[in-house]
């Protein structure tokens, strides 16, 4: 059985997302990521179209990939010119990668209505570019734009454009749904149709507007293509591309069809954050296979029975793709939720008279406030240890004062001071922030900095707010989720109130608290 070809496009597709941008020094640590993942083939750009995509490629001529062909992307030649003669297909060659990528248009509405061409120039623009590129010892990866449009409507045309991509000497042509909007068996019955009459793999390039951008390119190899393109977490134009990091798990787990090695799939998680990071875009917590929520267990039937046969709700371990389970404790837990919760949280039950069912009876009263420790790690496991009196605050708060100011030409300004005691050590500190919270945040550090040094490495990620029950307007009750991280891992806390700086405080408190006892365990060790 042909081995599946990945093909990653995220550092051109997945930049035409709204709100995603890479420098070309980020590109280049992404492009090393990717090659680490075990991608065949990773598309830089379109040199022709920007200047960051040139500098990229100059950059990336000295990375030393170990597993990956860097491509060039870019357009075939001009109506009525010849290649040579087209800036941007000798800026393909220019850019120096081993394979070039070139899209041309399959669909006759295209070439007549839009581009205002001829489909005979068209086919010769097809043949005469790709020929050209072979000639320049290139590996050429043509891309049929808008096939399965085109082949809907006119199918002898677009087999004619794939066939002038052929006649040219096209290594591989990969078949686009460039408008998201095929179907996967009309993707399957197509690929199964015109696959025997072509010479040549086939590969497939899908769009998610129908949400069905996977399934699609799953249907394309089980109808015998044999290279996918796609984008880490699926980032795109409109509604995105195909998502590799669903792509790979069901290619290597479900269909038995391994696209990379079984040490480089427990990697794909790590890999999804750090692109996500570097995008500056919040992780999708419901994306399949790497998604914090994927292996999330809430009910508490649901977890009784993963805690014996995990199978019985996991479709797979999640430690192969580099996930973990994650039991989440709310109103609708069981005892299994929180026994399996303090299992994890190295927390013993039962000291104190504290069990797991009394435990669960007060995260379900504090829920009704409004309490939400599902979203919540950090919280919980400090609720826990208060509850089994195993909690040792490393700091106490005496007093907090924050003000707000703004004047007439200037942006707000907040100031905090605040009272606390370290180990017997009362300490009294003042700070600035653009924000109440972030004042607090940073007179916290202050007061903080000479007994912990180390809180230097944490930082807060995400701050959410949110009304619990709007019927009492400015004084109803509000919960504040704060997500923070380290070096080595990223927690959440929770703070609820009717006073909004106090419900940040307590979430505030919870985050350090969380950070400061985990150095405290590692230096007991």
């Amino acid at each position: 059985m042909e081995p599946i070809q990945l093909y990653d496009t995220t550092l051109r597709d997945g930049t035409q997302g709204e709100n995603i941008n890479f420098s070309a020094e980020e590109k280049v640590t992404i492009a090393q990521r990717l090659d680490d993942l075990g991608i065949h083939y990773i598309e830089g750009g379109w040199p022709g179209s920007n200047p960051k995509d040139i500098q990229f490629f100059h950059l990336a001529a000295q990375m030393d990939l170990k597993n990956a062909r860097l491509v060039a992307f870019g357009a075939t030649c001009k109506p009525g010119t010849h290649p040579a003669d087209d800036d941007n297909v000798r800026a393909l060659i220019n850019s120096k990668t081993p394979a070039v990528a070139v899209f041309g248009k399959s669909w006759d509405l295209h070439v007549e209505q839009v581009m205002g061409n001829t489909l005979a120039e068209n086919l010769a623009m097809i043949r005469n570019t790709v020929t050209f590129l072979k000639e320049n010892h290139r590996e050429v990866i043509y891309d049929a734009e808008h096939f399965f449009d085109g082949y809907r409507e006119n199918p002898a045309y677009a087999m004619e454009t794939v066939k002038a991509a052929i006649d040219g000497g096209a290594d591989i042509i990969v078949l686009c749904d460039t408008n998201g909007g095929s179907l996967p068996f009309d993707i399957g019955s197509v690929i199964e149709r015109i696959g025997p009459e072509l010479p040549v793999k086939l590969g497939i390039h899908a769009h998610n507007d129908c949400g069905l951008a996977v399934a699609n390119s799953i249907s394309a190899v089980r109808s015998g293509a044999v290279m996918v393109q796609g984008t880490i977490n699926g980032y795109g134009e409109r509604c995105g591309n195909a998502d590799l990091t669903s792509v790979i798990p069901i290619l290597c787990l479900k269909m038995n069809r391994p696209c990379i090695s079984d040490t480089n799939i427990s990697k794909l998680r790590t890999v999804s954050s750090f692109v996500s990071e570097t995008a500056n875009m919040i992780p999708l917590d419901v994306r399949p296979f790497v998604g914090k929520s994927a292996f999330a267990h809430k009910g508490g039937i649901h977890v009784n029975a993963v805690m014996k046969v995990s199978r019985a709700y996991e479709h797979i371990n999640p430690e192969i793709i580099g996930n973990h389970r994650r039991v989440l404790v709310s109103d609708l837990s069981g005892r299994s939720n929180v026994e399996y919760k303090a299992e994890e949280l190295g927390i013993e039950l039962g000291l104190n008279g504290f069990d797991s069912r009394k435990i669960l009876k007060e995260i379900k009263e504090m829920e009704q406030e409004g309490y939400q420790f599902d979203a919540a790690d950090g919280s919980f496991k400090i609720l826990v240890q208060k509850l089994t009196d195993r909690f040792k605050p490393l700091f106490e708060l005496e007093s907090f004062r924050v003000m707000t100011e703004k004047d007439k030409d200037q942006p707000c300004s907040a100031h905090a001071i605040i009272k606390i005691s370290v180990g017997g050590s009362r300490e009294i500190t003042a700070a600035e922030g653009h924000g109440p919270v972030g004042a607090l945040d940073n007179a916290l550090r202050k007061a903080l900095d000479k007994f912990y040094p180390d809180l230097a490495s944490m930082r807060l990620v995400d701050f959410k707010v949110r009304v619990i029950d709007g019927r009492e307007g400015t004084a109803a009750r509000v919960r504040v989720l704060i997500n923070s991280r380290d070096h080595d891992e990223m927690w959440s806390t929770i703070g609820v109130s009717e006073n909004i700086i106090e419900a940040s405080w307590r979430a505030l408190e919870d985050s350090f608290q969380y950070k400061l006892s985990k150095k405290e365990k590692q230096t007991a060790r």
